[in-house]
């Protein structure tokens, strides 16, 4: 077992009782091999509106045409079934972020290139998936864009309600955002998205992810 490779049974974590790991004979590295390509895990984050979901699903656009094992988590996506059951306080907000991380591991042990897209505004929640998944399998790519471009991009009208009041708690109006100390800043409030697609493609090559 490498550094890099380490099984999820190695990870101190707690688990169910009375339950016994099983070692497959398929492993991660046999399936990178079978896909060409390494898995990795792209963490977007960055302000509501900024640009993470759509750039998550060009970057696995322009993958798929490669031929590459991608998925995109998407946060919305995620709390319709997988974490429907949260709320958004901050003990929710905790277990929400482990879910994910969780969910992320499975498709590295299948494999995939794993792209999300969650504010997760909070250094620590961050810092915990990149702890969750080890330090080499997790890229971070934070899309920097002005809260007042973020508002006038806002289809869902979460800002307005928030500035009403309506939402509480809402990150970048009543709630904090903690800038990241990222792998890639991509300032979506002024760079092209495909500019912006073309610069993750370029780190992941850089990191011999790609070919």
């Amino acid at each position: 077992m490498t550094n890099t490779h380490r099984s999820l049974q190695s990870r101190d974590v707690p688990h169910s009782s009375n339950t016994i790991w099983h070692n497959a004979t398929v492993t991660r590295e046999r399936r990178e091999k079978l896909n060409g390509h390494r898995s990795i895990l792209v963490w977007f984050t960055g302000l509501s509106g900024s640009g993470k979901s759509t750039l998550a699903h060009t970057v696995e656009e322009q993958l798929h045409q490669r031929e590459c094992r991608t998925i995109v988590l998407d946060g919305d996506n995620v709390r319709y079934g997988l974490c429907g059951d949260l709320g958004f306080s901050d003990v929710d907000r905790v277990e929400n972020i482990r879910r994910i991380g969780e969910v992320c591991n499975l498709f590295l042990e299948a494999g995939n290139i794993v792209l999300t897209a969650f504010i997760s505004p909070f250094k620590k929640d961050r810092q915990q998936v990149k702890k969750l998944v080890n330090e080499e399998n997790f890229i971070q790519v934070y899309c920097k864009c002005a809260v007042e471009v973020c508002e006038k991009r806002d289809v869902k009208g979460h800002y307005k309600r928030a500035r009403e009041g309506k939402i509480k708690n809402f990150t970048g109006i009543s709630a904090p955002y903690e800038e990241p100390d990222a792998d890639l800043v991509i300032e979506t409030d002024t760079v092209p998205l495909a500019e912006s697609a073309d610069l993750v493609v370029e780190l992941l090559q850089k990191r011999g992810i790609l070919d």
